[in-house]
C-alpha cells in the first residue's frame, strides 16, 4: 500500500508533507491536458504558533518550462497553526505535458514576530503511460 504522504520537508519545526494523485477523469491527454490533485499537510512541531501568509510555487513541465505562481494564503485562507496542530488542504495543478514537478515555499510569520520561508518539498507529477 502506498503511503499517504510521499514527500516531506522540515523548516524551523514546520513539517510540510505532500501526497499527489493523477486525476484521469479531469485530464484530456488527446488535448494536451493532464491534471493532478495534491494534498498538503503543514504540521507545527515548533514551540510557537505560525501563520501562513503567502505561497510561492515553481511548476516545471515535462519540457523544462518553469512557471512561478505567487499568492496570498492557500485555498483562500491564511491559516494560523498552533504548536502540535496541523493544517491540511487539497489543490490541483494542470500541465500541458504528462510529467512535471512542483516545489516552493510558504512565507510565514511566527507569534514571536519572526518572518521566515518554509520549504515545500519537490514532488513529481507523473501520469501513467497510456498503452494504445
Amino acid at each position: 500500500m502506498k503511503a499517504l504522504f510521499t514527500e516531506e520537508a522540515v523548516t524551523r519545526g514546520i513539517v510540510v508533507r505532500v501526497s499527489v494523485s493523477y486525476l484521469p477523469e479531469q485530464s484530456e491527454p488527446q488535448r494536451g491536458r493532464w491534471f493532478w490533485a495534491y494534498h498538503i499537510r503543514i504540521e507545527n512541531a515548533g514551540p510557537f504558533a505560525v501563520q501562513l501568509l503567502t505561497r510561492h510555487w515553481i511548476i516545471t513541465d515535462g519540457r523544462g518550462a518553469r512557471h512561478s505562481v505567487e499568492g496570498e494564503g492557500v485555498v483562500g485562507e491564511q491559516p494560523m497553526i498552533d504548536p502540535g496542530t496541523s493544517f491540511d488542504y487539497v489543490s490541483g495543478c494542470p500541465l500541458s505535458t504528462p510529467t512535471g514537478t512542483m516545489q516552493g515555499t510558504y512565507h510565514m510569520i511566527g507569534e514571536d514576530g519572526s518572518a521566515f520561508d518554509v520549504e515545500i518539498p519537490k514532488f513529481a507529477l507523473s501520469a501513467p503511460a497510456v498503452i494504445g
